[in-house]
């Protein structure tokens, strides 16, 4: 049965790939952004941090089934730079929306990250205990501290935990691991130390997107916390520049293996692994349509 579906942040990496899965399989979607809906009339506009206009948006389509809630600062370091403004929209905004799911019966579906674990103890189950290491983990776990609280008062309210992301990009700046692109194919001279000690679980949005329609679409209780990630593919930032690199059949001698652990920057955790057996157990396919390498291989060869 179709549903009626709303995605935040659908303008986005993330957001595209929901909408398109979503739209693909028969519902019917209200795609939210707010500075992209000025100039495209396939986007509403919404400002998520406007508490008012959001309420008068859920006043006015009364009939939504399930939101997705893909819009976040994903950006670790600009959520350390400026905290407050990033704690807005990744903590207070899902705090909001968990509220109108409880008082409007909708399903809210919160996108949370792998980075509100430590890295020590890999993988991690959902029952696992959070230790964010940076600004940015703290605050979508106070998001999800947020939206769960309104779980315990009867909101149908789900938390999806993801790792690092990537995909079909409008530019490489979308994601963290499409930027890498750009260092692979500075063939210019300049050299770029790139690390090869944090093991990272690249995973694509489409991926993303399938396991989302399906959470939103089973008929049965959900767990109020559930894990997506790639099963298989485990690299470092290194690994994945290799990979771009030989998709693109460049050089990358101008990239340093760096084997050593952080010492500077913003922290990020050293291996947080997401188990996704719960999603298994519910009857979720977490399997992913093409591997990393294959991904890239044809994501080149397309011409992208």
């Amino acid at each position: 049965m179709s549903k009626s579906v709303v995605v935040t942040g659908a303008s986005g990496l993330l957001g595209r790939a929901v909408v398109d899965e979503f739209v693909s399989k028969g519902d019917k979607v209200i795609r939210l952004a707010n500075t992209r809906a000025d100039r495209d009339p396939a986007y509403t506009k919404l400002d998520l941090m406007d508490q008012e206009a959001v309420n008068g948006f859920f006043q006015t389509h009364s009939d939504i089934d399930v939101v997705v809630h893909c819009a976040a600062e994903r950006r670790p370091d600009v959520a350390e730079a400026d905290p407050e403004k990033a704690a807005r929209i990744n903590a207070a905004v899902p705090a909001h929306l968990a509220a109108l799911a409880n008082q409007r019966k909708f399903l809210l579906i919160y996108i949370s990250t792998d980075y509100v674990f430590n890295g020590q103890n890999p993988p991690y189950e959902v029952d696992a205990q959070p230790d964010p290491l940076q600004m940015y983990g703290r605050q979508k776990l106070e998001g999800e501290k947020a939206v769960l609280a309104e779980q315990e008062k009867g909101a149908n309210v789900v938390v999806l935990r993801v790792p690092i992301l990537y995909g079909k990009v409008e530019y490489n700046g979308e994601s963290a691991v499409n930027l890498l692109r750009d260092v692979v194919e500075d063939q210019s001279g300049k050299t770029y130390k790139m690390d090869a000690y944090q093991v990272r679980f690249p995973t694509n949005v489409v991926d993303v997107g399938r396991v989302l329609y399906d959470i939103a679409h089973l008929n049965k209780s959900l767990p109020p916390i559930l894990h997506y990630g790639s099963p298989g593919t485990r690299t470092t930032k290194y690994g994945m520049c290799e990979t771009i690199a030989n998709a693109l059949n460049l050089p990358i001698e101008h990239i340093i293996k760096d084997t050593a652990k952080p010492a500077a920057g913003t922290s990020r955790p050293e291996n947080a692994q997401l188990s996704t057996k719960l999603l298994k157990e519910i009857g979720v396919d977490v399997g992913e349509r093409k591997d990393f390498d294959t991904w890239w291989k044809e994501y080149v060869k397309a011409g992208n």
